[in-house]
């Protein structure tokens, strides 16, 4: 079943994998060849925690290494490694409908990872980023939320964030946004907190105007 949601808001908010693009091969691949690097029991059947900062991943699995070494190896990994990454149905078209200064990334990526894969995507590059590097504390913390709604100028409450992942999902309810949940990564049955969920940003329309952004969609119930 489906149902016809139009919304008003300011501005978006977006996560960047499994909502803009999919590096999904990308990350297991090399997440497995770090696990085995250093010794990670099970290393070729690990599954990654989709929507953790990378830095908490590498405290978590080795917290005996320097967590800043561990990160810079995965990430030089993940930056070399860009087979297969492909950008989501429906978000070129939808970006290309945003005023610049009307949405921002906010992301578990590292920068410089963020700026790599979005260059490799061919998506535009936002004015206005929050990636996993510039915050203390990373989703399902709101710290990212919020800190993504000040770069906008505006209070949570106007901004819409849009996410794949659980813990994206409830960092933005825990900021005061509305979240929009997007199929891919998990079921509806996982982004069952979502404020809505669509099967795709394919399904998201968008108008904007002065007032604001006016956005029309069809959820999945």
């Amino acid at each position: 079943m489906s149902e016809s949601v139009r919304v008003e808001t300011k501005g978006i908010l977006f996560d960047m994998d499994g909502v803009l693009i999919s590096s999904i091969g990308s990350v297991v691949r090399c997440w497995r060849q770090w696990a085995e690097h250093y010794d990670v029991p099970n290393a070729e059947i690990y599954e990654v925690p989709h929507g953790m900062r990378a830095i908490e991943i590498v405290k978590e699995l080795r917290p005996d290494i320097d967590p800043q070494e561990g990160l810079r190896v995965i990430e030089d990994m993940e930056m070399e490694d860009v087979s297969g990454l492909t950008v989501l149905p429906g978000v070129r078209i939808l970006l290309a409908s945003l005023p610049l200064d009307r949405w921002a990334i906010v992301t578990s990526a590292t920068h410089r990872l963020l700026i790599r894969r979005l260059e490799v995507a061919g998506l535009p590059i936002p004015q206005r980023i929050i990636s996993a590097d510039m915050v203390e504390r990373g989703k399902p913390d709101p710290e990212p939320y919020r800190r993504g709604a000040e770069l906008l100028g505006l209070p949570p409450v106007e901004c819409l964030v849009i996410e794949d992942a659980p813990s994206g999902v409830g960092a933005g309810l825990a900021a005061g946004c509305r979240v929009l949940g997007v199929l891919g990564t998990h079921s509806a049955e996982d982004l069952k907190a979502a404020t809505w969920i669509v099967p795709s940003l394919e399904a998201v329309t968008v108008d904007a105007d002065a007032d604001g952004l006016k956005l029309r969609f069809l959820t999945t119930i």
